[in-house]
């Protein structure tokens, strides 16, 4: 960008936005604090401001920068309903739900839950960072005394509720194998698969989501809806020991007994709910939490059944309800009494169903994906549920989610079949318009009226086309900030904000993209190395090239043929080929720990922990076709690099 408006500070909410929020304020129910209530109920002690930190004194988690939150009303910046649920999403420490089960919450975007059993402890989801669940343990032990960890269980794919494990057990105890870690069917396939193939793409999307670069303050990053962001903690995977395959399963763990419902793909491809009939408690794990969940997150994600989902709260509703006295999840707090949470559990069921059936009904009416979004309208028995309001998801991007399901991206018309890209329609619609001043022109006319979301599509045009338009990256930030502050749901206000706040100052300065760890890595499957290699591959470089590599395992007893050929990398198991290039023989570790970088190929090579037959450069070779994804990539303006 030549001329910067860093400068730019972000502006106070319009006229228009301060009236949408004066609209919500008189539609929805805020005299009811029951929440609050509960969200507040059974505290026992917490740590000051919720405040984690590496053994390097790195912060890693802390609630100190939302201390603006204390505030009851909403600024004219903040939607009043997020005002809300970020208020709600302070309440920390460890909280007794029922006595035998406390949580710690606060601590991390997720809930760690803690089930005493006759001599120990069963940790329920250890949170995102070792650091952040060795904190709640910690916490967990001064109040309830220290006790033994007899089980672990995660209950669902997302890093946020595993990536703390080792936080939770030690290596003694590791090492000992004496305590299961339980999780449902697949979970090493999803956890592995789900972030890592497009990791690098979504990592730089889950930006925009989280809003981690955005300020904290009421004209910046205010909440997630889930929790308040992810922590910046180390994360390991540990391999489960135990699956959970069917509904009704049972485990009995240090006396107490578990029984299980699965739930795949819903919230998680693979995740799992409980019942524990000693305390009456039922757990959802993520999928009855205390907002709309999304069916489709910013970050991408494949799209989540919310027909599949609807029928197993109904299922749970038909297996534990009237049983349960006290429901909590793995985000948010708890509800208690048996009327309140089966109306929880069925005004979620519905939620989700009418959001499935009736973008199904208009679809098959020939309405696409955005008249979709602009037709439908939540009842007002749902409408008016706290816990259904759309502060992680929204009604508007949920049913575009449900089209893209079961339609894909093509809403069948042929003028989307095959448009210009942004930069090439952008020239156009400028030189359509009239030109950059005449656009200018008009747009801040429309933005003095508050109709910023066609602001936003006219000038984002502009913008793509003249990327260092000064005037016209301006007036597209602040666009976005007015959508910002009008936003309920927290994803989209981060999404707003942050676009803004690049146009102005530019993409953040972030480090250089670390190796994958030796833990993680260590989960994968070889084969799944491969994909992981496969998709790297620069294709246009390859080129008439043709490389065969066999690859000997003597640790894992893998044998495979890797294959470069038609500018495809492909892979055989249980094979050699007789005309390969070369051939390796190697641990599957000294692998991982190479690729980790803690160690280099020709290192490992000299200390005679690989050994080669054949011409050894044909792997070198391979190697220089291998694509470095950058961390950072533009988003809201042009790329300023040339990708082929």
């Amino acid at each position: 960008m030549t001329e910067t408006i860093a400068s730019e500070a972000p502006k106070d909410a319009s006229p228009t936005v301060v009236a949408q929020h004066a609209a919500m304020l008189d539609a929805l129910p805020f005299y009811d604090t029951a929440d609050f209530d509960d969200a507040a109920r059974g505290f026992l002690g917490t740590i000051e401001n919720a405040h984690v930190t590496t053994a390097q004194g790195r912060v890693v988690w802390s609630l100190e920068p939302y201390r603006f939150l204390v505030a009851e009303d909403a600024p004219p910046t903040v939607n009043p309903s997020l005002w809300r649920q970020s208020r709600l999403n302070m309440h920390h420490g460890l909280f007794e739900v029922v006595p035998g089960v406390y949580q710690a919450r606060g601590l991390d975007i997720a809930n760690m839950t803690l089930v005493e059993g006759d001599s120990g402890v069963i940790v329920v989801d250890t949170l995102t960072s070792i650091e952040g669940a060795r904190a709640a343990m910690e916490l967990y032990f001064r109040h309830r005394g220290r006790r033994p960890v007899v089980a672990v269980i995660f209950t669902h794919t997302h890093t946020d509720h595993w990536g703390g494990a080792r936080g939770v057990l030690d290596d003694e105890t590791l090492s000992s194998g004496e305590v299961p870690i339980i999780a449902p069917d697949m979970f090493m396939e999803h956890a592995v698969s789900e972030n890592i193939i497009a990791g690098p793409a979504m990592l730089r999307r889950a930006q925009y989501q989280f809003g981690p670069f955005l300020a904290k303050g009421a004209r910046g990053q205010v909440d997630c809806g889930l929790g308040k962001s992810m922590a910046a903690g180390s994360v390991a995977l540990l391999r489960p020991t135990d699956l959970i395959i069917a509904t009704g399963d049972r485990r009995v763990i240090d006396g107490v007994e578990f029984e299980f419902q699965m739930a795949p793909n819903s919230e998680a491809p693979a995740e799992m709910h409980f019942y524990l009939p000693r305390y009456k408690l039922l757990n959802l794990a993520e999928n009855c939490t205390h907002n709309f969940h999304n069916l489709l997150p910013f970050r991408g994600a494949d799209v989540r059944d919310a027909l599949a989902w609807s029928k197993y709260l109904g299922e749970a509703l038909k297996m534990w309800g009237g049983k349960a006295e006290a429901m909590c999840g793995q985000h948010h707090w708890p509800v208690w009494g048996r009327e309140r949470i089966d109306i929880m559990i069925r005004q979620q069921r519905d939620l989700y169903k009418f959001a499935h059936d009736q973008t199904i009904r208009l679809m098959n009416h020939g309405l696409t994906a955005s008249e979709i979004a602009e037709t439908i309208r939540l009842p007002k028995s749902l409408e008016g549920a706290w816990h259904g309001r759309g502060y992680y998801g929204h009604i508007r991007h949920n049913v575009k989610a449900i089209y893209q399901k079961y339609l894909g991206w093509y809403d069948a018309n042929p003028v989307n079949l095959d448009p210009l890209p942004p930069v090439e329609s952008g020239r156009k619609y400028v030189e359509y318009m009239g030109g950059a001043d005449a656009i200018l022109e008009r747009a801040r006319k429309d933005f003095v009226n508050g109709e910023f979301r066609f602001v936003a599509q006219a000038v984002s045009h502009l913008v793509f086309a003249e990327p260092d338009n000064a005037a016209a990256r301006a007036l597209l930030a602040d666009t976005f900030e007015q959508l910002g502050y009008a936003a309920e749901s927290a994803t989209w206000r981060n999404s707003y904000l942050f676009g803004a706040q690049e146009l102005r100052q530019g993409m953040p300065k972030a480090p250089a993209r670390p190796a994958m760890p030796r833990e993680t890595l260590a989960a994968l499957r070889t084969e799944q190395l491969w994909d992981v290699l496969g998709i790297r591959l620069n294709g246009p470089r390859a080129e008439s090239m043709r490389i065969v590599l066999n690859w000997k395992f003597t640790d894992t007893n893998e044998a495979f043929i890797l294959n470069l050929e038609n500018c495809a990398l492909t892979y055989v198991a249980d094979a050699q080929a007789d005309d390969a290039d070369a051939s390796f023989t190697l641990a599957r570790s000294t692998l991982d720990e190479v690729i980790a970088k803690l160690t280099t190929f020709p290192e490992a090579v000299a200390s005679g922990k690989i050994s080669i037959n054949g011409n050894a450069m044909r792997l070198a070779e391979l190697m220089t076709l291998m694509d470095e994804f950058p961390r950072m990539f533009e988003i809201v303006e042009p790329k300023r690099t040339t990708v082929s």
